[in-house]
C-alpha cells in the first residue's frame, strides 16, 4: 500500500549552521519517538551533504529542492541530479510553483529534470496545482492533468513507482488560505483517477499524493483523514521542529 509521507520544503531559509541544528533537533525527536509515517526534509543544496551526516536515514529521508536539466557540463551555478545523489539525498522536489513561475520552468524542462533524477536513482516529489484565477474559472482539473501529461506521464510504470505527487493550490501557498479538506480530497481523487487511467488502478492505489498549501498542525488531522490525501508537503511549518512534529503527529 502507498506510504503516508510528511515532507518539509525549507525553501531559501536557514544558513548552514541553522540547517544542521534544525535537522539534528528533528532527528533527536524522531529517533526517540518513531514517526507513524515517512518523514522527508528538503533542504537547500549547500546543506545536503552536512545534513545527510547528522540524520538517521531510516527515520528521516533527505530531498534536494531542485536539480539541473542537464547531466553535467558548462552550466555555471547549476547542480546536477548526480551531484544531489552523491550527497546522500534520496529525493528531489521538482515542479514547484515557485520554480515554474520565477525561473520559467516549462513542462519540457521539468520532463528533463525528472528523467535525470530517476536515472540517478533519486525519487521525485513532483508538484502540480492551479492559480487562483484558474481555480475561479474551475480549471483546476485541466491544469493538474496537463502538468502531469507534460512532465511525468511519459514514464514507464516501473519508473512511476518512484514518483510522489504533491498537489499545491498556488493560491494557498504561504497565504494562510488552505483548500478545505473537501476541496483537497476532490482534486486528490481526480489526480488519482488520472494516474489510474495512465498506469492502471494498482499503480494509482500505490501512488502517494501529498497536499501542500498552508498545512499546519491544526488542520493536518482533518486533511490527512481524507481517503486520497496521503500526507503533506510543508513549507513554513517545516522550519521549526515543534511545528513540523505537530503535523507528523497527525498520522498517530
Amino acid at each position: 500500500m502507498r506510504k503516508h509521507i510528511v515532507a518539509g520544503n525549507w525553501k531559501m531559509n536557514k544558513n548552514l549552521q541553522e540547517g544542521i541544528a534544525l535537522a539534528t533537533e528533528l532527528n533527536n525527536i524522531l529517533t526517540a519517538e518513531k514517526p507513524n509515517c515517512e518523514v522527508i526534509i528538503g533542504t537547500p543544496f549547500i546543506h545536503l551533504a552536512k545534513v545527510s551526516d547528522v540524520i538517521d536515514h531510516s527515520v528521516i529521508g533527505l530531498a534536494a529542492e531542485n536539480c539541473a536539466d542537464h547531466a553535467s557540463g558548462a552550466y555555471t551555478g547549476e547542480v546536477s541530479a548526480e551531484m544531489v545523489k552523491s550527497t546522500g539525498a534520496e529525493y528531489v522536489i521538482l515542479g514547484h510553483s515557485e520554480r515554474r513561475e520565477y525561473y520559467n520552468e516549462t513542462p519540457e524542462v521539468l520532463k528533463e529534470k525528472v528523467d535525470l533524477a530517476l536515472a540517478n536513482g533519486l525519487k521525485v516529489i513532483f508538484c502540480i496545482g492551479e492559480s487562483l484565477a484558474q481555480r475561479e474559472a474551475n480549471e483546476q482539473e485541466a491544469v493538474c492533468k496537463a502538468e502531469l501529461e507534460g512532465s511525468v506521464f511519459h514514464l514507464t510504470a516501473e519508473q512511476w513507482s518512484n514518483i510522489v505527487i504533491a498537489y499545491e493550490p498556488i493560491w494557498a501557498i504561504g497565504t494562510g488560505k488552505t483548500a478545505t479538506s473537501e476541496q483537497a480530497q476532490e482534486i486528490h481523487a481526480f489526480i488519482r483517477s488520472c494516474v489510474a487511467e495512465k498506469f492502471g488502478q494498482e499503480a494509482a492505489d500505490n501512488t502517494s499524493i501529498l497536499y501542500g498549501g498552508s498545512c499546519k498542525g491544526s488542520n493536518a488531522p482533518e486533511l490527512f483523514a481524507k481517503a486520497d490525501i496521503d500526507g503533506g508537503l510543508i513549507g513554513g511549518a517545516s522550519l521549526k521542529a515543534a511545528d513540523f512534529k505537530a503535523i507528523i503527529d497527525a498520522w498517530k
